[in-house]
């Protein structure tokens, strides 16, 4: 027989819809470690932080105070630039000419900037006229948790001075713990690309399989085992074309456990 909803007649346990289990557990937190996989010049990587927009209103109902957006912004954490480049690029038939604007006045010497800033050869670009250029950064990030890594540009900060887009991607940080790399595509090569020292360079986000659970980020130790790990997978991808093909050895080769945190 059916019910009126909106009678209001007395309620028993029969009638009464149970509410057992309709409050959800609490999600287990993942804890994520990071490093520096080399100690030279370590002190200009600073230390990844979650993003916290401002927000100068402290309305209940405006968008600094919205839950769902606070809970979006602190999930990212923020990788700074480390150095200051200007660069100016004039694509040529035959190759490119790479201009450092900064020239003299530019805090880190040319030769040491080549080797921060690299580009790919041109028949490895996806547009043959969108230039890509990488920057090889110290970060290292690892979990004995099944984790994935994802890199995002700094889509919370407001970045005019990139005439291009990030190239972004993901991997499982449990088992591929290796050193994070910024990759750039050059669209508007009529436009300058100008990053700055202490300034977003990108932005990274991990998930496991509750997406609900938060994440712990603490400072790992570089341990043996870890040292280990990582070399067995550092230059793969030099010998390998698809380097997840190698997800099934590494799993199995991965040390019981990988992360402790620095004392």
């Amino acid at each position: 027989m059916l019910r009126n909803l909106f009678s209001k007649g007395p309620r028993t346990a029969e009638t009464e819809p149970s509410l057992a289990g309709s409050e959800p557990a609490e999600s287990r937190a993942y804890t994520v470690g990071w490093l520096l996989k080399t100690e030279d010049a370590s002190i200009i990587w600073d230390t990844p932080k979650p993003v916290r927009t401002e927000s100068q209103s402290s309305d209940p109902r405006s968008v600094g105070q919205c839950p769902s957006v606070l809970d979006f912004d602190r999930r990212h954490f923020v990788i700074n630039c480390p150095i200051d480049v200007h660069l100016r690029l004039n694509l040529t038939p035959g190759g490119m000419d790479i201009t450092n604007v900064l020239a003299d006045k530019s805090p880190i010497r040319a030769d040491a900037l080549q080797r921060w800033i690299v580009f790919q050869p041109r028949h490895e670009w996806r547009h043959p006229q969108r230039p890509v250029l990488q920057m090889l950064t110290s970060y290292v990030f690892v979990s004995d948790d099944p984790v994935y890594i994802n890199q995002y540009p700094p889509i919370l900060h407001y970045t005019p001075d990139r005439p291009g887009i990030q190239i972004d991607g993901r991997f499982p940080i449990d088992i591929w713990p290796r050193a994070l790399m910024w990759a750039f595509e050059w669209h508007d090569t009529a436009k300058d690309l100008i990053l700055r020292r202490g300034e977003p360079l990108f932005y990274v986000r991990f998930e496991g399989p509750d997406p609900a659970a938060p994440v712990r980020l603490i400072a790992a130790k570089k341990t043996p085992e870890l040292e280990s790990h990582m070399a067995s997978i550092t230059g793969v991808s030099e010998i390998v074309g698809q380097t997840y093909s190698l997800f099934k050895n590494a799993r199995e080769r991965r040390p019981a456990k990988l992360l402790f945190p620095k004392e």
